[in-house]
C-alpha cells in the first residue's frame, strides 16, 4: 500500500467478497495507521482478519464467498470508510445501506452512478441514507479524472500569501464536498479566489481556479465544513499562522487519524517558527503574525512520513524565507510526484539530500 491509506481501505472493500487470503502491508508510516474502522464493518459482512485483535498493517485478510448485506452507520465523516463499504456492496447479494451521519466527500457515489450501479441517495434531516443493491452486471466505461484540489491547495496558499501574485489552474475538480478549502478562504478569510468555466466531466463539476495575492483576515473555521477540508488542514494551519490575528479550528479530531497526528505535528513546526499555538486532540488555536521574515532562521521538521506536512513546510519556508530541513520527504511521491519540479519551475529552491 506504500503510504496510501485510501488505497488500503478501498482495496479491503473490493477484496472483501473474494474467498481468498490477502496479505496487506505498507511503508513505515502506513503500518502505524488505525485499520479498526476497516475491520469492524467488514467482519460484520463475514470477513476474517489475522492475527485477531490486530488493528494495524501488516495484516492478513480473508474474504468471504457469502457476504451479508448489512445496515451500516458512518458517523466519523470518513469518505474512505463509506466508499469501502460501497465497493464491498457491489459484490454482495441484497441491499446494503449506509447511514451517513456526517456528510463526507461523495466521489464514490458519483462514480457508481456514472457506471450505472444500482445506488440511491436519500437526504435525511441530518446526513444521507445511501442504498446499494449488489450483484448488478457492470460494464466497461470511460472516465476522466480531473486535477486534484487537495494538491492545488499548496499553490493556492503560495499565491494568496504573496502580494501581487496570481495563480490560474485549469480542469480542477470542483465537487462541492472537495472545495471547502477554497470556500472557507474566500468567505471567511477574504481571499481573492474565483472559479470560472464550471462544467461537468464524468459526473463531477470541473472548472478553472483563479487566485490572487490577498491580505487575509483571521477567522473561526466552521466545524460543519471540516469534512470538506480535512486533508487541507496542514496548509490551512500555515495560512492561519501567517495571517494576523487569532484563528480557531474545532471538531478536527479526524486529523489525528491521518499519516500522522497532524494537529500535534503542525503545532511543533509552527512553535519552532515562533508562532504561538494551543491545541487539543480535537482543536487548534493559532495566534498568527503577518509579514514574517525568517531568512536567518533554520528549523528541522521530522514529518513522521506525512506527505502533506512535508509540502506545508515547503510553503512555510518559501513565504518566510526560513531554511527548513524536512526529513522523510520522499513520502510526497505518493500523492504529488511532480511537486518539487513545480516549485523549482516557479523559482523555489529545494535541495534533495540522501541520508
Amino acid at each position: 500500500m506504500g503510504n496510501s491509506g485510501t488505497t488500503a481501505r478501498l482495496l479491503c472493500g473490493a477484496l472483501s467478497a473474494y474467498p481468498n487470503k490477502f496479505y496487506l502491508y505498507g511503508d513505515q508510516s502506513m503500518n502505524k495507521r488505525d485499520m479498526s474502522r476497516v475491520i469492524e464493518p467488514l467482519e460484520k459482512i463475514g470477513c476474517f482478519f489475522y492475527p485477531p485483535k490486530k488493528t494495524t498493517l501488516p495484516i492478513e485478510m480473508e474474504g468471504t464467498s457469502m457476504p451479508l448485506a448489512q445496515q451500516h452507520i458512518e458517523s466519523k465523516g470518513s469518505a474512505q470508510i463509506k466508499s469501502m463499504i460501497l465497493l464491498s456492496a457491489l459484490s454482495t447479494f441484497g441491499v446494503t445501506t449506509v447511514e451517513e451521519k456526517k456528510i463526507s466527500r461523495n466521489h464514490t457515489e458519483l462514480f457508481l452512478k456514472k457506471i450505472n450501479a444500482d445506488i440511491k441517495i436519500k437526504k435525511l434531516k441530518n446526513g444521507n441514507l445511501i442504498t446499494l443493491k449488489g450483484k448488478k452486471n457492470l460494464y466497461a466505461f470511460d472516465y476522466t479524472v480531473s486535477s486534484d484540489p487537495s494538491s492545488l491547495a499548496f499553490f493556492v496558499a503560495l499565491a494568496l500569501l504573496n502580494q501581487n501574485s496570481q495563480l490560474v489552474a485549469h480542469n480542477v475538480l470542483c465537487n462541492p464536498t472537495r472545495i471547502g478549502f477554497l470556500k472557507i478562504l474566500k468567505k471567511k478569510m477574504n481571499a481573492n479566489i474565483k472559479i470560472k468555466n464550471l462544467r461537468k466531466s464524468s459526473g463531477e463539476f470541473v472548472g478553472s481556479v483563479i487566485v490572487k495575492g490577498t491580505l487575509l483576515k483571521s477567522t473561526n473555521f466552521p466545524k460543519e465544513l471540516v469534512p470538506s477540508f480535512i486533508d487541507e488542514l496542514p496548509i490551512l494551519f500555515v495560512i492561519a499562522a501567517l495571517t494576523k490575528g487569532i484563528s480557531k479550528f474545532a471538531s478536527i479530531g479526524e486529523a489525528t487519524k491521518k499519516e500522522s497526528n497532524r494537529i500535534k505535528e503542525m503545532q511543533k513546526i509552527l512553535t519552532q517558527a515562533g508562532i504561538f499555538c494551543k491545541s487539543t486532540n480535537d482543536s487548534m488555536t493559532i495566534y498568527g503574525k503577518e509579514n514574517l521574515d525568517f531568512s536567518n532562521k533554520s528549523i528541522i521538521v521530522k514529518t513522521q512520513g506525512d506527505h502533506r506536512i512535508c509540502m506545508a513546510s515547503v510553503i512555510l519556508a518559501l513565504i518566510t524565507g526560513m531554511k527548513i530541513k524536512i526529513l522523510n520527504f520522499e513520502t510526497v511521491n505518493t500523492s504529488f510526484p511532480n511537486f518539487i519540479s513545480l516549485i523549482r519551475k516557479m523559482g523555489g529552491k529545494i535541495e534533495i539530500k540522501k541520508i
